[in-house]
């Protein structure tokens, strides 16, 4: 799904060089590089909210963090008192909201200052050095930091760089970009199984370890393929950009209003890497043919659940789309919106079913199966509307600023996580399904002014 932020280019590679399944090799180095850092990403992500309730945060631990008394300082200033749980959900938001905003940033340096070529192997060092920091339980503020500004880099440069291997209208740009986003969500798949198994019933730092050992293969196979990428092109001359035209301005403010609407949806979708498993491992029988399935792996389920559904989901459209009936893109969003809220409900059926004991494992697997839809029908849409009403002189970095609905959702998901030990499992989940459920509602009500606005069918 990053592949939408891919700026254009010019680059047109030889004829030679079409050895990757008929596309540039550049290509392969990326679409590889690019898995090994999403294996290192998730599966620092599956294990983080688990190390931190579980060791870093507690006494005897935290003490030993190089600032954290500061830094806790000036979040409680903020956010009142937080419980140890309650800190390690307002961390991991944080760090998630922050994960997605860098990339703004890290491709305007691309861009303007470094070339993106330079800005990724920058990216993918700082980000090996974090999550090897992360091993040292001392410097745990200054991994989260190098992993944030390392994958600001790379993320906003690395996808940009599929796109300028070709010409705008090379027909192949699809397909690469297909290959690229399949290689992001096979990481997420894997990252979990074997960094979260690590992690989780061996030592965390073994999970930790094992990321930065991902990472530093990703840079290994970019690097050996520097000489297969397209070359860079840093320009800040201002000449040359389209200027925004009359009515831009309100386009802008109701395509913003849509990324508001998305970021609802993202609010529920970080909480299930945030408290979600806590939830899974203080509420859920986790016993399946006898065997009782590690936390972490629930986070592949949830890859796995997309990936499974992606092309039932797409026969479906098209086979609407023959009929003449398939949903505009703004009622894809909402019923994504409401197939969220309905997986949030399926959590507080199977706590209140349970009668105070532990939950099935059905419920949540059936849970992932449901959200998996919700993003389906939300988030890719949510790009493409974007990417499809934005004005011309604004597009790319509309599209980029889509990701701000991430931002939002990472940042409030971490302060709902404060609810997790004062309300039920089904107060809980149903506050989640009420948040992302009003995207569902909004998208109705404003779906009148803002196709007005923004002149498109949707």
């Amino acid at each position: 799904m990053n592949a939408a932020i891919a700026a254009v280019g010019n680059y047109q590679s030889p004829p030679l060089q079409r050895t990757f399944f008929g596309h540039p090799r550049g290509l392969a180095y990326i679409v590889f590089a690019e898995g090994w850092e999403r294996f290192s990403f998730y599966g620092m992500q599956a294990l983080l909210v688990l190390y931190m309730t579980g060791q870093l945060l507690q006494a005897g631990n935290v003490e030993n963090i190089a600032g954290f008394a500061a830094f806790r300082s000036l979040l409680e200033s903020v956010l009142g008192p937080l419980s140890t749980q309650a800190l390690a959900s307002q961390i991991f938001g944080l760090y998630i909201a922050l994960v997605y905003f860098f990339p703004i940033l890290g491709g305007l340096i691309g861009d303007r200052l470094t070339g993106r070529t330079r800005a990724v192997i920058a990216g993918a060092l700082l980000m090996a050095i974090g999550h090897f920091l992360m091993i040292f339980e001392s410097a745990f503020l200054m991994a989260l930091a190098a992993l944030i500004l390392g994958s600001g880099l790379l993320k906003g440069n690395l996808a940009a760089q599929v796109g300028n291997l070709y010409e705008k209208s090379d027909s192949r740009r699809d397909s690469a970009f297909s290959m690229y986003c399949l290689a992001i969500n096979v990481g997420a798949f894997v990252a979990p199984l074997v960094c979260g198994t690590l992690g989780e019933l061996y030592g965390w730092h073994y999970g930790f370890g094992v990321a930065g050992v991902g990472m530093l293969v990703g840079i290994a196979i970019y690097m050996s393929g520097r000489g297969h990428l397209p070359p860079d092109r840093v320009t800040s001359d201002a000449s040359a950009r389209v200027q925004l035209q009359p009515g831009d301005g309100a386009a802008i403010l109701a395509l913003a209003g849509v990324i508001g609407v998305v970021a609802l949806y993202w609010i529920g979708q970080t909480q299930v890497w945030n408290t979600y498993p806590l939830w899974l491992r203080d509420h859920v029988d986790r016993t399946l043919f006898g065997f009782n399935v590690p936390v972490t792996w629930f986070q592949s389920f949830d890859t796995m659940a997309v990936l499974a559904l992606a092309p039932a989901v797409i026969w479906y459209w098209r086979r609407q789309a023959r009929r003449g009936a398939e949903p505009k893109d703004l009622t894809k969003i909402a019923a994504g919106c409401a197939a969220f809220a309905m997986g949030c409900a399926l959590l507080g059926v199977g706590a209140t079913l349970s009668g105070g004991g532990r939950i099935s494992i059905v419920w949540p697997l059936a849970f992932h199966f449901v959200c998996a839809i919700g993003y389906l029908y939300t988030w890719p849409i949510a790009l493409t509307f974007i990417s499809r009403a934005a004005p011309v002189a604004v597009n790319a970095m509309m599209v980029g600023a889509t990701y701000l609905a991430m931002f939002l959702g990472g940042l409030f998901s971490g302060w709902l996580g404060r609810f997790y030990e004062t309300l039920s499992t089904t107060q809980f989940w149903s506050m989640h399904g009420v948040i992302v459920g009003c995207g569902a509602v909004l998208i109705p009500i404003l779906r009148g002014p803002l196709l007005r606005v923004l002149r498109v069918t949707a």
